[in-house]
C-alpha cells in the first residue's frame, strides 16, 4: 500500500503472535480502497463515529470499505467523554443486532480515544469478539489511545474502570484528518507525545522541544515524525507485555493524577490529555520529593508542558480537604493494590519506575500544584 502524497508512508509492527498488527502512518489513506485490501472478508462492515467526525469523514471511509464489503453501516454516538457510558455502548450492539451482524462482521472506529475506546469494547463483547479496526481522527488517538487494545467504558467512581484487552487488526492514522483537529484538541494529544521522552526516549523530547512550535502548527512532517516514534516506544512496550502486569504501566506517567482530575471534575470538564499534561507535572513534582530527578528536569517538563497549552496546575477538587478528594479517586486507579496509590514516576530522565509513596508526600505534592 502506498500513501497518495507527498510523505512517504511509515508502517509500525506491534508483535503479538498471532494477534499481530500493523499501524500505518500517512496521508490521504483514510478514503483510499487500497488500505483496508487485507482485512478479514464479511458480508457487513460497521462503522462507529461520532456526531463531530462522522460528518467530515464517514463518507469518505464508507466509500471506501464498499469496495470491500456488501453492506457498510453507521453508527453515529454523541460526542464526549460524557457519553463513554452504558447507555451509548448499547447504540453500538443495537445497530450490530438490526442489521443482522454476524461473527465475521468487521467494526471501524472512526473518531477519537471515546470512540475507539467503546468499539473496541463492543468488539471484544459481541457474540464474544469481532474483529475491528482502529481509524483514529485525534492526534491523542493516534499516538495512545488506538494502539495497544485497551478498550473500556468509564465509571461515575473511575475512569476506564470496566472493559477488555482486546486488539484491533490495524490501524490506520491519516495525517490529514488533524488538519481539521480544534487547536485545543490537538495540545490535549501533545500531552500523549509527551509522555514518552520522559519515560522512554529523553532525544524523542528534545526533539519536540525543537519541533514543539511546528506540531502546534499542525506540519505534516513534524506531526509524522511525532506520530511514528510514540508508535514505535508504544508497540515496544507493548510487545513485551500486553496486559500492563509490569513494564506497560510506565505508559500511565501522568495519568494517576489525571484520571482523579478527569473524575473529580465530572468526565468532558477537562480533556483526558489536559489531565494528562496537569498529571505528568504533578507525578515529576512526586518524583523530585523521592529524591529521582531534580529541579531542573522538573522545571523543565513543566515549561514544555505549558508551551504546549496545558495546564500545569491541578483543579481544586474539594474546598474542605482537597487533597484527601485526590487521595480518595486515585485509590480507584487501576494501578493501586490493596488501596495502596501506586504512581508512575520519573526514576532518571529517560526511566520510568511504578511505585508508591507515602499520602504526606502526595497530599504536600498535590497542595503545591493545585490552584
Amino acid at each position: 500500500m502506498q500513501a497518495n502524497s507527498s510523505l512517504p508512508l511509515a508502517q509500525v509492527q506491534i508483535s503479538l503472535a498471532e494477534r499481530s498488527y500493523s499501524i500505518f502512518i500517512g496521508s490521504k489513506l483514510l478514503g483510499q480502497a487500497l488500505t483496508y485490501q487485507h482485512l478479514p472478508k464479511a458480508a457487513t462492515a460497521l462503522v462507529v463515529s461520532n456526531t463531530t467526525v462522522a460528518p467530515l469523514y464517514a463518507a469518505q471511509l464508507t466509500q471506501a470499505l464498499q469496495s470491500h464489503y456488501a453492506k457498510v453501516v453507521l453508527v453515529t454516538l454523541p460526542d464526549g467523554e460524557v457519553f463513554k457510558d452504558w447507555p451509548t455502548l448499547q447504540l453500538i450492539f443495537d445497530g450490530l443486532l438490526e442489521n443482522g451482524c454476524d461473527r465475521k462482521t468487521v467494526l471501524f472506529a472512526l473518531g477519537g480515544g471515546v470512540v475507539g475506546d467503546m468499539t473496541g469494547f463492543a468488539a471484544a463483547s459481541y457474540m464474544r469478539g469481532v474483529p475491528f479496526v482502529q481509524v483514529p481522527t485525534t492526534l491523542l488517538a493516534q499516538v495512545d489511545s488506538s494502539v495497544g487494545g485497551k478498550t473500556a467504558i468509564n465509571h461515575p467512581l473511575g475512569k476506564n474502570m470496566i472493559g477488555a484487552f482486546y486488539q484491533p487488526v490495524q490501524v490506520v492514522c491519516d495525517l490529514d484528518a488533524l488538519q481539521t483537529l480544534p487547536d485545543r484538541e490537538l495540545s490535549a494529544g501533545l500531552a500523549e507525545v509527551i509522555k514518552y521522552g520522559p519515560i522512554a526516549d529523553m532525544a524523542f523530547l528534545e526533539w519536540i522541544e525543537a519541533n514543539l512550535n511546528a506540531l502546534l502548527a499542525k506540519e505534516p512532517t513534524a506531526l509524522a515524525h511525532a506520530i511514528r516514534r510514540s508508535c514505535e516506544i508504544k508497540a515496544w512496550v507493548v510487545g513485551q507485555d500486553e496486559r500492563e502486569s509490569g513494564l506497560r504501566a510506565i505508559l500511565n506517567f501522568g495519568h494517576t493524577f489525571g484520571h482523579a482530575v478527569e473524575s473529580g471534575l465530572g468526565y468532558g470538564q477537562w480533556l483526558h490529555g489536559e489531565g494528562v499534561g496537569c498529571g505528568m507535572v504533578m507525578a515529576a513534582h512526586l518524583s523530585q520529593r523521592l529524591g529521582l530527578v531534580d529541579s531542573a528536569f522538573v522545571e523543565r517538563l513543566t515549561t514544555l508542558v505549558q508551551r504546549a497549552g496545558l495546564p500545569v496546575k491541578g483543579p481544586i477538587l474539594s474546598a474542605t480537604d482537597n487533597a484527601g478528594r485526590y487521595l480518595d479517586l486515585m485509590r480507584i486507579d487501576k494501578k493501586s493494590e490493596a488501596g495502596e496509590i501506586r504512581f508512575v514516576l520519573i526514576d532518571g530522565p529517560g526511566k520510568a519506575v511504578v511505585r508508591a509513596a507515602a499520602d504526606a508526600l502526595v497530599r504536600e505534592v498535590i497542595d503545591a500544584c493545585c490552584a
